[in-house]
């Protein structure tokens, strides 16, 4: 059977179920179908908007806040991307020396070998040791690569072995 032909039947059974029904009767069924309809609207479009509208309220504070701290980092990259970039002194024999020198370390050995230096402490404050190692990132981009570290029975105090390495200009 054709949608029509089914639309037609349908439309005939339906009015002669409503012909059946007395006047109170169709009054009941439609307040009960206008509810439904209402009922159906309410849970499908007001409720959700309702919902979202709430949730969204909640989110824009943190949103904007968000927003203002995106635009301030945006700024300051802005700023820092026109800063000329800074050499970074060399990684040499010399150099390593002289920073262990001025923090108070002095190294059993020392090999530094282009972009890579070996270095061996003996019984020397780990404290001073982080702090030197934190200079020497800082100063000349220099890191750890390698360690071996050892504690010893007095506090403080370590045996390290370290193998550095410096970051290329870029």
């Amino acid at each position: 059977m054709n949608p029509a032909g089914t639309l037609k039947l349908s439309y005939q059974m339906f009015s002669e179920f409503w012909a059946r029904r007395n006047v109170r009767e169709r009054a009941i069924l439609t307040v009960a179908a206008v509810v439904m309809v209402l009922a159906l609207i309410y849970a499908l479009l007001i409720a959700p908007a309702l919902t979202g509208r709430k949730q969204l309220s909640s989110d824009l504070p943190l949103l904007r806040q968000q927003v203002a701290q995106m635009q301030a980092l945006s700024k300051q990259a802005e700023a820092l991307s026109g800063m000329p970039v800074t050499a970074v002194t060399a990684m040499t024999r010399e150099y390593i020396e002289a920073s262990l020198v001025h923090h108070g370390l002095k190294p059993q050995s020392l090999l530094v070998t282009g972009d890579h230096a070996k270095v061996q402490l003996r019984s020397v404050s780990f404290s001073g040791t982080l702090y030197w190692l934190g200079e020497m990132q800082k100063s000349a981009r220099i890191s750890v690569a390698d360690a071996s570290i050892v504690a010893l029975d007095q506090p403080d105090r370590i045996d390290a072995t370290l193998t550095l390495r410096q970051a290329r200009n870029e």
